[in-house]
């Protein structure tokens, strides 16, 4: 068996059981406060999924939700801090989370996703790609897959990465070194994907102006003839983005120990949503690669060399 996929198959397992482990050992009271909060949370995220729905099958436009994707968590978690009279851990948690939002709107943003018709813009090309498989070309198929997965399952997930703010709102533990590490690591993975995005950005808006003027990707110059990233961070890992995606969440976490609500110092039911978000980026990770792997004849090469998340080992030509 590949490597790959064993190695995907393990961290797979490791984080089902993860999950389960959070669901067994958790306690699942909540305050009235809490309740009341996350009443307030599932309206927003209730409205956003009927919006993604509705919009995306009308208008044909089926990212409708990575819209949105940088703009719920920071509502879900300002809602948080506000109804938790905005403590000092809710408040940092809020202002790194915004941070993240800023950064992810406005990547998406300068790709054309946004238009003053916000149901408008370009979809993510990765969504008329699985709408090509032989399996979706079935309308109910794939209107199915639109209602559960792409409306549904996406919101309720970025909903669910906010719960352990949610999990310490009401904590009176003062800030300790569980916080310090939780906000330094997410600050971390933040300034990752920054850079990595700088160098994704400059590097495909390069690609396409030496192709406007040769025609040819044969014809540009490495690493440009490739076709797919090898500069900067993505030179030592195939997926930097995703990393510093899946670390932020994690990370914020760690907020839910440091408030010690966590049982056995370690396991809340609020990790299932980070844990959920390692799963989804698994998935689109490996999506990714099989669509550059039929786009670009060195991709393979690339795969082989450079690890998906260490940074171990570099590309070579």
């Amino acid at each position: 068996m590949n490597k790959g996929i064993i190695g995907t198959v393990v961290t797979a397992l490791t984080v089902v059981a993860l999950v389960v482990s959070a669901f067994v050992l958790s306690d699942y009271s909540m305050t009235d406060v809490q309740i009341a909060t996350m009443k307030t949370l599932l309206i927003v995220c209730g409205c956003a999924f009927l919006y993604c729905f509705v919009v995306g099958e009308i208008t044909q436009n089926f990212s409708q939700m990575d819209k949105l994707w940088s703009l719920l968590p920071i509502a879900y978690v300002w809602i948080i801090a506000a109804n938790g009279g905005m403590k000092l851990r809710l408040l940092i948690y809020a202002l790194i989370v915004t941070a993240w939002g800023i950064r992810l709107t406005v990547n998406f943003a300068r790709k054309g996703a946004y238009s003053i018709k916000f149901w408008t813009g370009v979809e993510d090309y990765r969504w008329s790609i699985v709408h090509g498989w032989k399996f979706f070309q079935s309308r109910i198929a794939w209107t199915a897959f639109d209602l559960f997965f792409i409306s549904f399952y996406q919101n309720a997930l970025v909903l669910a990465i906010c719960f352990p703010a949610l999990a310490a709102m009401e904590s009176n533990v003062p800030l300790g070194i569980w916080d310090i590490v939780s906000y330094v690591l997410a600050i971390c993975f933040l300034v990752l994907e920054t850079v990595t995005d700088e160098y994704q950005w400059k590097f495909h808006s390069k690609k396409k102006e030496l192709l406007a003027k040769e025609g040819d990707l044969s014809k540009l110059p490495l690493p440009y003839s490739l076709g797919f990233n090898t500069t900067g961070t993505w030179s030592v890992m195939r997926h930097p983005n995703y990393l510093g995606e899946q670390g932020i969440w994690m990370s914020l976490y760690i907020c839910a120990i440091g408030a010690g609500v966590a049982n056995y110092g370690i396991f809340h039911w609020s990790m299932v949503g980070p844990l959920l978000l390692i799963l989804l980026f698994m998935g689109s990770s490996t999506l990714a690669e099989m669509i550059s792997s039929k786009k670009y004849p060195m991709y393979k090469s690339y795969v082989d060399q450079v690890f998906k998340y260490l940074p171990i080992r570099k590309f070579k030509y």
